[in-house]
Formats: C-alpha cells, sequence, structure tokens
C-alpha cells in the first residue's frame, strides 16, 4: 500500500461521486455538527441590480472544487514546505444550503441568518458560498453573541449605499448595515476602484463609521506587509470576498465586472498574512455567477483560494 493510501478503497477522482465542497461529508442536521470548517451554500441573488445568477455560485464553486478534493494526506505545498488541510487533522463539512424563498428577501435572509447561527453554535467556522453580496448582511446579524470582529473587505465596490427606493438590504448595502452592528469594531476596505455605485457622501459615511478604504493600486505600491499594517489590530476578523474583485481576466463570471482588479496572489499573500495578524472567525465569498463564464475559471478561482485560505487559518490555529 502506497504512503497516502491510493491503492486501498476508491479512486474518487473529482468527476466521480457527490458533488459537496471539496467532497466534504454532508451534515444537514445542525444538532450533530461537528467540524472545524462548515461550508453553507446561500443562493440568493435578489439583491443584484444588474445581471442575475449568482444563485448559482455555491454549486459552481462546489463542483469547481472537486478539483480540489485530495483524497490523501492534504495539499503539499512546496513553496510553504506545508501540508494544508491534512485530513486525519482538519474536519471540513458541507451544511448543505441555507433555504431560499423566492421574491421573499426577508424571509430568505432570516433563514441565512438562522444557519449561520447554528453553524457558530456549534463551533465550527463558517465558510460562505453566495449568492450576491446581499447575503453578507444576514451572515454579520448570525454574530450578535459573539465577541467583537473586524470586517477585512475585497470589492471592486464599496458597497455603502444606506438607502435607495426603500432598499436597504440589497448587494450595495451589506458594508453599511455591517458598519452599524455594535460587534463590528471597524472594516478594512481593499480593491475599490473606478466608477462605483457608492457616491462621495458614501465614502465619507465609511470613513466616519471608521472604515480604511485601498484601491487596487494603492495595495500594489504598498505590497502586503505594508497593507496588513494598514489593517487595525484585532484579535477576530471576518473576510468577505466579492470576486469582483479580482480582475475579470481571471474571473469574468461575475454580475458586475470591473477591470484593473486584484491578480490571484495579491489577495491570497495578504489572507496569508492575515491570518497571523487574529483569529480568522467567518469567510463569506459572493457573487460567483457562473453562467457568465463557460470556462468556469471563475468558479475555480473562488474554489481555489477559499481551500487555500482554509489551510492558512487552520495551520495558523495549529
Amino acid at each position: 500500500m502506497s504512503e497516502h493510501g491510493y491503492q486501498s478503497g476508491r479512486l474518487n477522482l473529482p468527476f466521480v461521486g457527490h458533488c459537496t465542497f471539496a467532497k466534504a461529508p454532508v451534515c444537514t442536521d445542525f444538532e450533530r455538527l461537528d467540524a472545524d470548517f462548515a461550508v453553507l451554500g446561500v443562493p440568493n441573488d435578489m439583491g443584484t441590480q444588474y445581471r442575475p445568477g449568482a444563485r448559482f455560485g455555491p454549486r459552481g464553486i462546489r463542483e469547481a472544487s472537486t478539483l480540489f478534493s485530495f483524497g490523501h494526506s492534504g495539499a503539499y505545498d512546496f513553496e510553504d514546505d506545508v501540508e494544508y488541510l491534512p485530513a486525519s487533522d482538519v474536519k471540513i463539512v458541507d451544511v448543505g444550503d441555507a433555504d431560499i424563498i423566492h421574491t421573499d428577501m426577508e424571509q430568505s435572509h432570516a433563514n441565512t441568518e438562522y444557519a449561520v447561527r447554528q453553524i457558530l453554535a456549534a463551533g465550527a467556522t463558517p465558510i460562505i458560498l453566495g449568492g450576491d453580496h446581499s447575503i453578507h448582511d444576514p451572515a454579520m446579524a448570525a454574530y450578535s453573541e459573539q465577541a467583537p470582529l473586524h470586517i477585512v473587505h475585497f470589492d471592486a465596490h464599496l458597497d455603502f449605499v444606506d438607502e435607495r427606493h426603500g432598499v436597504r438590504h440589497g448587494h450595495g448595502n451589506p458594508l453599511r448595515r455591517s458598519s452599524e452592528k455594535s460587534w463590528v469594531t471597524g472594516m478594512t476596505q481593499l480593491g475599490i476602484r473606478n466608477v462605483s455605485s457608492s457616491n462621495r457622501e458614501d465614502y465619507a459615511s465609511a470613513r466616519a463609521a471608521g472604515s480604511k478604504i485601498f484601491s487596487v493600486r494603492d495595495v500594489r505600491r504598498m505590497g502586503p506587509e505594508e497593507t496588513i499594517a494598514e489593517i487595525a489590530d484585532s484579535p477576530r476578523y471576518y473576510v468577505t470576498i466579492d470576486i469582483d474583485g479580482f480582475d475579470p481576466s481571471i474571473a469574468p463570471g461575475t454580475g458586475t465586472p470591473s477591470h484593473g482588479g486584484f491578480l490571484y496572489y495579491e489577495v491570497l499573500e495578504i489572507l496569508q498574512l492575515l491570518v497571523k495578524k487574529g483569529e480568522i472567525v467567518g469567510v463569506d465569498l459572493v457573487e460567483v455567477a457562473p453562467d457568465y463564464d463557460p470556462s468556469g475559471i471563475t468558479s475555480m478561482l473562488a474554489a481555489q483560494l477559499l481551500m487555500n485560505f482554509m489551510g492558512f487559518i487552520f495551520e495558523a490555529r495549529r
């Protein structure tokens, strides 16, 4: 038998079997949830202002993630000389999707908040697959009984609109809503650029609420170490990643692409340093809309980024 057990049981190739995140086991009973990471899909794109389709993001990311379903002792990174996510030490489960009620944003958000609360109550770290960015609001609401945290936000857009025509919970509002929560001590917003849905007053409001805002060009000038130094010290961080923070040359599958975005390692290196600065208590990755990307590279990017980030988080804890 080989060291990695390839000669025993099933080979379980990426295109074989049931499609859960990284082929992790399913646990849809929150009372039985026992894991380091719980992957939750939130297939809600009722908050979009332009092109819908992010409701299919969780399925697309899950399918792409099967490529990274390492059926052996983990994923060895020769640059770091670390075996990430060894199956013998880390437990990942897929808890399925929050129940989305079509046209009923209020109930859909309530169902999302409930699911995240259950994950937190079980002591697992939520890894949330959107959906559009509106799903960040109920996810963050679920932390109301947790210790304070700082939000690190990757995005092309500020998402700090207060209200337009009565809309307060769409995908242009979530970071504004988070800033109003007492358990959010501040936020660092990275990648914001070009023409955006937020106006001058929204930027002023974000800064008044304690946000630090950096464009892609700011981050490139500073480099990862200086960028990390600009993020406020906190024992706890929540990371929200809009896939349109990346350049559409590598992430075309999104409803509101914005040229001039991040490349893969620019974000990955910041995340790798962030886990050394404080505990990562939750992650959401949103706005993947697979139908705009026949090649599938957007879903692949999302899955690869999340797998690497989970590896960094677990190694920092260990």
